[in-house]
């Protein structure tokens, strides 16, 4: 029996304040995730949420806390100039300059997610878009980017604008010799692609290391990714890891 803790469509909200508690809880729980999975690298790694009420401000986890301590009032709201507006922790500049130029050149997108996981940077090495190999690879079949360059730590508002340009309107972006990027129109669905784009690196890096893969033929790569790319699809897959997250770790939660 499906648990009636997991739901099955995107909630709606009466007001502005319980959508931002929403986004808030959603984005600390995907940083516990990211923490639980191992994504985490030192102070690198960021996701954001956009305010649903001040559309150019968002939610980001600060500097120097690793993923698997965040909580909901850890969280810092940023605005388009760089200042924390609500918050006492330090701001990650990379964060505010990835994320700011993210946000601003992509209004549907309401969070994005990156981190220097281990089998996504690997990958990043190799400057190649991934292949078909999967059903969960079929996700992001003509739907990513490859930023082939890299000019050290982003700290430049103008190479920020770059990774944008590059990502385009796709859901993902793999930043060379760096990691990778990915957007949704939920915190739910931007994790999501993260975790499971990272998975797929990890698939193919084992593929070719074993043989020569076989992909997926294009027609039935493009008619999978219709199945499994999509908005909601992105959103589903990530409420069963949000509901034994904040099972597992309730104190997430915290406001």
């Amino acid at each position: 029996m499906a648990s009636d803790r997991i739901p099955y469509s995107y909630p709606t909200f009466d007001n502005v304040a319980d959508e931002r508690r929403h986004r808030k809880q959603r984005l600390a729980a995907a940083m516990r995730l990211f923490g639980h999975f191992g994504f985490d690298e030192g102070a690198a790694g960021h996701i954001t949420a956009r305010d649903p009420e001040h559309l150019d401000h968002f939610w980001v986890n600060p500097l120097g806390i690793n993923f698997k301590q965040i909580k909901v009032k850890d969280l810092l709201l940023v605005n388009d100039e760089g200042e924390v507006v609500d918050g006492n922790w330090p701001l990650n500049t990379a964060a505010f300059v990835i994320h700011s130029a993210i946000h601003a050149a992509r209004p549907e997108v309401v969070a994005a997610a990156h981190a220097h996981s281990i089998h996504g940077k690997s990958w990043s090495i190799l400057r190649r878009p991934l292949d078909p190999l999967t059903q969960d690879a079929c996700a992001f079949h003509g739907d990513h980017a490859v930023f082939d360059d890299y000019t050290g730590v982003v700290l430049d508002l103008e190479e920020g604008k770059r990774i944008a340009r590059a990502l385009d309107d796709k859901k993902a972006a793999i930043l060379s010799n760096h990691g990778l990027l990915t957007v949704g129109q939920s915190v739910d669905e931007a994790a999501w692609w993260f975790i499971t784009m990272e998975r797929s690196c990890q698939a193919q890096l084992l593929a070719e290391a074993a043989g020569t893969p076989v992909p997926i033929d294009a027609d039935q790569a493009e008619k999978t990714a219709a199945q499994v790319g999509s908005h909601q699809a992105g959103w589903r897959q990530f409420q069963p890891l949000y509901s034994w997250i904040v099972e597992q770790q309730p104190d997430l939660l915290d406001e």
